[in-house]
């Protein structure tokens, strides 16, 4: 039986996955779901004892309670590249049968996992898979993340279209980091991409600013718990 969960994409790097997705795990936990989570891929690790640390993975468990342990970030590369050229560099080669596996005994310990990608779908992993083929792979519905300003609309649509084309379920789209007073471009953006992508917008989630990103995620998590909406976004995802 496929475990329940998502998969957190985006429409480009820096659109605000790892928030969102940590924040969705912080719901969850706060809601009394035993959640897991991974990051199989991470970019531009930083060291620390001679070993690479995926921050993004660190901030995952932080928001779900749980260990990082290697199964949550197998691959952890130190060059901020593709992650194909990442692998390269470090003289590994990803591969999707370990991913597989780490995946499957995270998946047997929770109720709900939340798999964070790199960057966008067409992003080159290993050959000439994609991060799309790592989706595929582990069999969960898409959750797109978009940023609020100008352009969005092209890159969210071409995101839905591309995830359609290839078979992907898109189960919605949550617009990431609105400001607090927001242009037009701001203002006219979710209503498109609802109508255009054909997906739902599952949330328009505000901009926030904290000491970290713990911080930040616990403000949101706040924020949006209680709120009939997050209940609607949370069904949608199968929670």
């Amino acid at each position: 039986m496929m475990p329940r969960g998502i998969f957190v994409t985006g429409t480009d790097t820096g659109v605000g996955k790892t928030i969102v997705a940590a924040t969705l795990a912080r719901l969850l936990r706060m809601n009394g779901i035993a959640v897991g989570v991974m990051k199989p891929v991470t970019s531009g690790c930083r060291l620390e004892d001679g070993q690479p640390l995926s921050d993004d993975a660190l901030l995952l468990c932080q928001a779900a309670g749980v260990p990082c342990t290697d199964d949550v970030a197998p691959y952890r590369l130190r060059e901020a590249l593709a992650p194909s050229e990442a692998a390269r560099i470090d003289g590994v080669r990803i591969d999707f049968s370990v991913i597989r596996a780490a995946f499957d005994r995270l998946a047997a310990s929770c109720e709900y996992i939340i798999v964070e990608g790199a960057g966008g779908l067409m992003v080159p992993l290993s050959g000439g898979l994609l991060v799309a083929d790592l989706a595929r792979e582990l069999g969960l519905p898409l959750l797109i993340v978009a940023r609020p300003g100008l352009g969005t609309i092209n890159h969210t649509v071409l995101t839905c279209y591309a995830a359609q084309q290839l078979g992907l379920q898109v189960a919605g789209v949550i617009i990431n980091g609105m400001p607090e007073h927001p242009g037009l471009a701001e203002q006219g953006a979710p209503h498109l991409i609802g109508s255009l992508c054909g997906a739902p917008v599952l949330g328009i989630w505000p901009r926030c600013s904290g000491v970290d990103e713990m911080e930040i995620v616990d403000i949101l998590a706040e924020r949006l718990d209680g709120q009939a909406e997050t209940g609607i976004v949370l069904r949608e995802l199968g929670v």
